[in-house]
């Protein structure tokens, strides 16, 4: 268990590694110092006028500067705190003997207040402003107690000359002077509890600062690496493709030589087949290396996948039970046209219905979910469109990262697609890609 001193080092901030940043002066502190100032000489002139500085000998231009000079303090506040602290100090001591009516004016005590806090909440060494501090406020109350001795001194004197009877239980000017101190020990305990609360929030806020800007640096680095291994997925796809289109331009190429002096036109169509599957190949290749040029890492998993449009309904099967129910539709303007998609393309299918479907399971309340696939080849601009649409809400606390919807969005680029992801207007989410159907048809 702590102590007490232990207790008071750690409220102050003693031995703790953070340093708050120290700003230059600038522009705020000069506006703040300058309408204090300014609040100080029209306070001064309103009191004057109004009879309550009749004891006060010196010159006005000596009690414009008391005024002036003390609110100048404030400028380097927040630079130099401490010595802020020291000189707003002995200004204090200098014109409360000089001058203590002008001292105690209001526009005065705010500058000896904010000094005081401003040289707890700002100081970077913080065992050197507990001595600093200490100082100040030990220097203080032995002013104030010296006084008080005097008081008591003089209160005695005039009750022997004039053997008055006091109406209260103190003797009215040790009272005054008890009074005094009472009211420089909560102001005097402000300026410093004040600043110790100051110092702490900005450590807290500077923490929360440092904590945020470590969980977006993590973050960014999910995000990129969710984005390479996407690639490399896609890479791997790349190859099973490529590989398939290679071997049959082989086999094609072997057939036609075999069939080329006693059959020519066979040997025609095995090179047509030849040339068509190494275009299917070419432009396959380049939709996929615009998107594996950047940030293609080596290794991973040396797994590929054969996932395709006809493994949809095994996918919706599996998702659909405990509460969700999850149907397939397959809409074909050509006979078996869902079946004749290129390879690569029915795997990018697959795949972002199964990253839908996920979503669903883990972040929505939702109870019914539909999947279209749509094939239409005669259509003025061919295409493959696959939607996803659930009827819930988000659920609350499943936030997710969004690394699933961001490989959607990069699997879909590779093939030219258009997505359209988010609530729909009716209630509801919808996962909607669109591939368009060109020579790799």
């Amino acid at each position: 268990m702590s102590t007490l001193s232990e207790r008071v080092l750690d409220a102050f901030g003693v031995d703790d590694p953070w340093e708050r940043p120290r700003p230059a002066v600038g522009r705020q502190d000069v506006v703040w110092a300058g309408a204090i100032g300014l609040l100080g000489v029209v306070s001064l002139e309103l009191v004057r006028s109004g009879g309550d500085l009749e004891h006060t000998t010196a010159p006005v231009w000596s009690q414009w500067l008391v005024v002036l000079s003390g609110a100048g303090l404030l400028v380097g506040r927040r630079r130099w705190p401490l010595v802020v602290a020291i000189l707003a100090a002995a200004h204090m001591f200098v014109s409360g003997v000089a001058m203590p009516e002008v001292m105690g004016q209001l526009p005065s005590q705010i500058v000896y207040f904010v000094a005081i806090l401003s040289g707890v909440s700002w100081a970077r060494d913080r065992r050197a402003m507990m001595i600093v501090v200490g100082a100040i406020l030990l220097f203080m109350f032995a002013w104030l107690s010296w006084q008080f001795a005097v008081g008591s001194a003089v209160q005695e004197w005039y009750d022997e000359l004039s053997k008055s009877t006091d109406e209260g239980i103190f003797p009215p000017i040790p009272a005054a002077i008890a009074l005094t101190m009472l009211i420089n020990a909560v102001y005097f305990g402000g300026a410093v509890v004040g600043g110790v609360v100051s110092w702490r929030s900005a450590r807290a806020r500077d923490h929360l600062a440092g904590q945020a800007a470590t969980i977006a640096r993590q973050a960014e680095r999910l995000r990129e690496q969710a984005v390479v291994d996407e690639r490399l997925r896609i890479a791997r796809e790349l190859h099973d493709v490529v590989a398939h289109h290679v071997s049959a331009m082989g086999i094609q190429a072997g057939a036609a030589r075999r069939v080329l002096d006693r059959d020519p036109e066979a040997a025609r169509t095995a090179l047509a087949n030849v040339e068509e599957a190494s275009r299917d190949a070419v432009t396959q290749m380049r939709r996929l290396l615009g998107t594996l040029r950047e940030g293609e890492q080596a290794g991973g998993d040396a797994r590929t996948t054969e996932a395709g449009v006809g493994d949809l309904p095994r996918l919706v099967a599996e998702a659909s039970g405990e509460g969700l129910a999850v149907t397939l539709d397959v809409v074909e303007a050509d006979r078996d046209a869902a079946a004749r998609l290129p390879r690569a393309l029915g795997l990018a299918v697959y795949r972002t219905v199964q990253e839908a479907l996920t979503n669903v399971r883990r972040h929505s309340t939702a109870d019914t979910v539909s999947v279209v696939l749509r094939v239409d080849e005669s259509h003025s601009r061919p295409y493959a469109e696959v939607e996803v649409v659930d009827n819930g809400r988000p659920r609350h606390g499943t936030s997710g990262s969004g690394l699933g919807q961001l490989g959607i969005r990069e699997r879909a680029a590779t093939h030219d697609g258009q997505v359209d992801i988010g609530p729909r207007v009716t209630g509801g989410y919808r996962v909607r890609v669109r591939y368009p159907l060109g020579a790799a048809s």
